[in-house]
């Protein structure tokens, strides 16, 4: 009865987890990053010129590294959507081993040898 109780829990914990993965929005893989140039300004040295912030998203595409340049509001979207894959990535790691504990609670194995000799 205790392995059932147990297995009730898991399941129960799995569910919220996929809940949580039902509300997750649009999904990116890599990172932005927030560029500035600074260059000496001709007409006046003493003061240098800069220039951004402007932004890059980087990510693999077929084993390439891809490089997108973003305008300010789409660096926030793409950056919520790299946050966004992060707590997938969480998620899932969370359900692979709750599925484990399942599993394992609600299946016979293999009986074990004793190897205590």
């Amino acid at each position: 009865m205790e392995d059932q109780d147990d297995a009730r829990q898991l399941k129960k914990r799995y569910e919220r987890l996929a809940a949580r993965l039902a509300k997750i929005g649009p999904i990116v893989q890599g990172s932005i990053t927030e560029r500035t140039i600074t260059k000496e300004d001709p007409k006046d040295p003493e003061h240098p010129k800069t220039i951004g912030p402007y932004y890059q998203w980087t990510f693999k595409r077929s084993a390439k590294t891809v490089t997108v340049n973003l305008s300010a509001s789409q660096a926030k979207a793409f950056h919520k959507a790299i946050d966004n894959n992060r707590m997938l990535e969480t998620l899932l790691t969370q359900m692979r081993e709750l599925s484990r504990q399942i599993l394992e609670a609600t299946t016979k194995g293999v009986r074990k040898r004793n190897t205590n000799k």
